[in-house]
């Protein structure tokens, strides 16, 4: 019998038994994996979810008739009842103008009334405008079918201007189709702060 031969019938009995071996091996393997794995939610979480019907992440976007585009995101949303509006969690809103200005919005909680043609926004609500203005209030009421928006409360604001408080706030348009202003009255104080020039 020539090496060639002898190196086939070797190899005839080394496979068969290298391929047992790795076999035996893998089983080896799978028994150590954990099969009680742990699901990714907190049981208080389970349970709130198991109590109503809820939306993870949901996303609006729509067009004003002026050409005003709007964009509404929260990270949780459940559905209007009897008596009781649609209430979304941690809830933002782009509306990019259609002069090419931008307003972002964002609060911790929020409301919609489509029978009242309104969106609320309350605790800790943000509003950003493109030119760096930022004003802080604790509730806005917006329009749903166009850019109309009203702060019943105090408001503050901060910007290049300097800082200022006022009892109510109001965004809108003075004409239909013109520019959108923000309006603040009732007890309005500008604390100016003039900027220093740099040496």
């Amino acid at each position: 019998m020539d090496s060639h031969s002898r190196a086939v019938a070797y190899l005839k009995v080394l496979l068969p038994l290298a391929a047992l071996v790795l076999l035996s091996t893998l089983f080896m393997i799978s028994r150590g994996v954990n099969t009680d794995a742990v699901i990714p939610f907190a049981q208080r979480e389970i349970e709130d979810r198991m109590k109503g019907q809820q939306v993870t992440a949901p996303f609006f976007s729509g067009t004003t008739a002026q050409g005003d585009e709007i964009m509404v995101t929260a990270t949780l949303a459940r559905p209007s009842s009897e008596g009781t509006p649609a209430i979304a969690s941690e809830l933002s809103a782009e509306i990019r103008l259609a002069d090419g200005g931008r307003i972002t919005l964002a609060s911790k909680t929020g409301a919609i009334h489509p029978g009242r043609d309104m969106a609320r926004f309350s605790g800790q609500v943000t509003i950003t405008s493109a030119d760096g203005l930022v004003v802080e209030t604790e509730e806005l009421n917006t329009a749903l079918s166009g850019l109309e928006a009203s702060s019943p409360g105090p408001v503050r604001a901060t910007g290049a201007i300097g800082e200022l408080t006022a009892g109510n706030m109001r965004i809108g348009t003075k004409t239909r189709g013109g520019p959108v202003h923000m309006v603040f009255k009732n007890g309005v104080k500008l604390l100016y702060e003039p900027q220093k020039p740099e040496r």
